[in-house]
């Protein structure tokens, strides 16, 4: 430490002492005289060309809560060593607390359905943007009186897969209801009130959005990938698609283009199938349109496939 009489004195070298971010050093011999174990810098880089605002206090506001995420909450004094009065006094004190946390029974539901969403989209795996517009989704129905006499649960599960829908994210009805405590029914009716009073941006699903995943999930390599892909292509340019469902034309195409590449491990049509959750005679008649439109004679496409 440096030396009360003179602090700006080495107590080393008798050299001049120089403040440096957190430590006080000699100039001359290069000493650590004090150290300050308080950093008081930012704890974050500003660069010039960033003009957000820095200052901020807690955690980041969230769309994913009914509250953006500013309330607070009494913890569990299971691992305090307290007397039996004062735990009954802090369960009352946290079962009054989660009481006043709501001003109306809507925002309950809000917080509720929040939940449920939150609980959805860490099931599937799906991104937290995902989770944040779904919220939205969710938050812009209440405020249209949509939910009224239908099931919370519905909605959450029906914002989830709008959101899917609009995002190019492609999720099916049966797997969000796998996980979703909303029946298929309560999903389709919510999602149709949604899609009705809000103008959801959703079109037609592109087999093509479910193709990287099964690839995955079947371990098939990227080459059968690319081919499926081309095959879809073509058979959505083609105007062979509609009234079809997209996910057993993914499963069509990946099994056909496991045939044709030569180098790929060939899939039974069940195991496509089970992977798109679908029936084998559904990926059957994909392969048969495949071959219908390889037989045209006014088509450009070749199948190189053996398909028997």
């Amino acid at each position: 430490m440096v030396n009360a009489d003179s602090p700006d004195i080495c107590p080393e070298c008798q050299g001049r002492l120089r403040a440096l971010e957190m430590e006080l050093i000699c100039e001359d011999c290069g000493l650590v005289a004090e150290i300050d174990p308080i950093d008081r810098g930012p704890e974050w880089r500003s660069f010039h060309d960033d003009d957000t605002n820095r200052k901020r206090t807690g955690a980041p506001l969230t769309r994913s809560r009914h509250d953006r995420g500013l309330s607070t909450e009494i913890g569990s004094a299971s691992r305090l060593r307290i007397t039996g009065r004062k735990r009954r006094q802090l369960a009352r004190m946290r079962r009054e607390h989660n009481r006043a946390r709501f001003d109306s029974k809507a925002d309950r539901n809000r917080m509720h359905g929040f939940m449920e969403i939150r609980r959805i989209v860490s099931q599937l795996s799906l991104p937290v943007n995902t989770r944040e517009q779904a919220c939205t989704l969710f938050e812009s129905a209440q405020s249209e009186s949509l939910l009224q006499g239908r099931s919370l649960e519905g909605f959450a599960a029906a914002a989830v897969y709008a959101t899917c829908r609009t995002r190019s994210n492609a999720r099916t009805v049966e797997e969000i209801v796998a996980v979703a405590k909303a029946n298929a029914a309560e999903l389709k009716a919510a999602y149709a009130a949604l899609n009705r009073d809000l103008g959801l941006p959703t079109g037609p699903i592109d087999p093509t959005e479910y193709l990287p995943r099964y690839a995955s999930e079947l371990d098939l390599e990227t080459d059968v990938e690319r081919r499926a892909d081309r095959y879809a292509t073509r058979l959505s340019e083609a105007n062979r698609v509609g009234g079809r469902n997209p996910s057993g034309v993914a499963a069509g195409c990946l099994y056909t283009a496991t045939r044709s590449v030569p180098t790929a491990e060939s899939i039974t049509q069940a195991a496509a199938a089970t992977v798109a959750d679908v029936s084998p005679a559904t990926v059957r008649s994909t392969v048969d349109e495949l071959r219908k439109l390889a037989a045209d004679s006014d088509s450009e496409f070749e199948l190189d496939a053996d398909l028997g």
